[in-house]
């Protein structure tokens, strides 16, 4: 039952999140998953693991957005515009 909650509230808070974002946290996760359960000390591993993985997530998920920036601005809201030049 926890596992199930704690599945539900990631996938809500992931859904606003840009592909950058979500990479990053899926990246992380897995990556700290993975170095925990192969390395000698297992929270040396899943900590290095989680660094590796979340940078990892994040370029993959960078590359796969379209131009498209995801801004918020100061009340919280978001809104997604065209990236600036150069990004």
């Amino acid at each position: 039952m926890k596992k199930a909650i704690i599945v539900m509230v990631l996938a809500t808070a992931l859904g606003a999140c840009s592909q950058t974002e979500k990479g990053a946290a899926v990246g992380g996760l897995g990556g700290a998953a993975v170095g925990a359960a192969v390395a000698n000390d297992p929270v040396q591993g899943a900590v290095v693991g989680g660094a590796v993985g979340a940078v990892a997530g994040a370029l993959i998920g960078h590359a796969s957005e379209s131009g498209q920036c995801r801004y918020r601005d100061r009340y919280g809201r978001t809104y997604i515009d065209r990236c600036p030049q150069g990004y």
